[in-house]
């Protein structure tokens, strides 16, 4: 799973709309950009298609967990993570080219990715407390916040061969993550397994790719679209054609190579020195294509479908635009939602109650309604409650190191939405 946060307008104007740095094209558009701050609707031009892609993340999640369709399941499962994770990378990207825009001092930018990094981190060990039966992926995400810095300032072509190169070393270093840093949970937040920011990092080094791109031009959305359709297609062909055999082959393989490795104990002593003391690494994971399993396949596939869906989204024409006004809304207060459906599942279960609404008559269909309604009644309040006390911690440790903007520019601040 994966969670998508945005922070509203940091400057607390009650005459502010509420715009985010999401409503700002690139610094080619800088009077878009004058716009969004100055006062121009919620939900319109380049916001409206990153909320809407948020929401549909949000949505994902939630038919997940509460609903029972296997055919709805097996799609959203473990893609609604990268589309979250893609839209966290866009939105990370879109910040920090706003704030060189601004002339604000990198500095600046840092003390906000910081800060808002150790206040998701806490959210989300709040929401591991909880015990429910599904990951959090808070901690990752806050882990990625910290390691993206050092490369906020390279090109964009760093950044595309920076997510392929991921693509490929990233599954067997999170692999070997999983058996070296056991137990070590903040180190297993960075490379600890497939929720981890390293097996996840591909998804969202290609969302600051992306976030360097002017998503209001039509051909931007056609690319991602018809990009994202190949890498699904490759990666399904591959899944059904070649990974089967290839995985038994490699099973076979790796059964051979452990039994002549007779010296290394069936389970790991705690009190041994590594390796002794860590689990086997699980090297068959290398050649799984299931949900959250994190390897090159699963993440092609998993990109490939939020490559489309965002394209899918940025192609709706502007006069048609109120179709995604409902998943903007939910993407609008993703933090919150995000963690609403924890203190949910964890308030039925305490009460005893099944929290699945698979015996009731269009089950799916009520999760849909109710995340919908929910996330636009919330949206309707100047800010989510999450991302009000989001936007105050990160205020805390960044008001004082804004630099004086340009002349001619406006004196309001604003924060970006950010995607788990």
């Amino acid at each position: 799973m994966s969670v998508n946060i945005k922070f509203s307008d940091e400057s607390g104007s009650k005459n502010n709309t509420g715009a985010t740095i999401n409503d700002v094209a690139d610094s080619k558009n800088n009077g878009l950009k004058d716009k969004a701050v100055l006062g121009e609707p919620r939900g319109s031009g380049r916001l409206m298609a990153l909320d809407a892609a948020r929401g549909l993340a949000v949505l994902g999640m939630y038919l997940q967990h509460f609903a029972s369709n296997e055919t709805i399941s097996a799609i959203v499962s473990g893609n609604t993570t990268l589309l979250f994770v893609l839209c966290g990378g866009i939105s990370y990207s879109i910040m920090a080219q706003r704030m060189k825009d601004r002339e604000t001092e990198t500095t600046t930018f840092r003390a906000r990715m910081l800060a808002r990094a150790v206040f998701i981190d806490v959210i989300g060990y709040l929401l591991i407390l909880l015990n429910t039966p599904y990951g959090v992926i808070l901690p990752a995400y806050a882990a990625m916040f910290v390691l993206a810095l050092v490369l906020i300032r390279h090109s964009t072509r760093v950044l595309v061969t920076t997510a392929a190169v991921l693509t490929v070393v990233a599954p067997p270093l999170m692999i070997l993550g999983m058996s070296v840093l056991s137990g070590a949970y903040l180190l297993d937040d960075i490379a600890g397994g497939p929720m981890s920011a390293l097996a996840l990092a591909p998804a969202f080094v290609a969302g600051m790719a992306i976030g360097r791109l002017d998503l209001t031009k039509v051909r931007t959305a056609l690319s991602l679209a018809v990009g994202g359709g190949i890498m699904l297609a490759v990666g399904k062909m591959l899944g059904v054609f070649i990974i089967p055999g290839l995985s038994r082959s490699f099973d076979g393989w790796l059964i051979g190579l452990q039994d002549t490795v007779s010296a290394m104990p069936t389970l790991p002593d705690p009190n041994a020195i590594w390796p002794l003391n860590g689990e086997p690494p699980l090297w068959n994971m290398l050649l799984w294509t299931s949900p959250h399993s994190a390897s090159t396949f699963q993440t092609v596939i998993g990109l490939g479908i939020a490559s489309l869906a965002l394209g899918l989204v940025c192609l709706v024409p502007k006069n048609t635009s109120v179709v995604l006004m409902p998943f903007a809304a939910v993407g609008r207060v993703a933090l919150t939602m995000y963690a609403a459906q924890f203190v949910v599942i964890w308030s039925l279960k305490l009460a005893g109650i099944e929290y699945s609404v698979g015996g009731i008559p269009f089950g799916d269909l009520l999760v849909a309604v109710s995340t919908l309604l929910t996330g636009w009644l919330i949206s309707r309040l100047p800010i989510g409650p999450l991302e009000s006390l989001m936007r105050h911690f990160d205020r805390a440790f960044s008001d004082s190191r804004i630099a004086p903007y340009s002349k001619g520019r406006s004196s309001s601040t604003t924060a970006t939405g950010l995607q788990h």
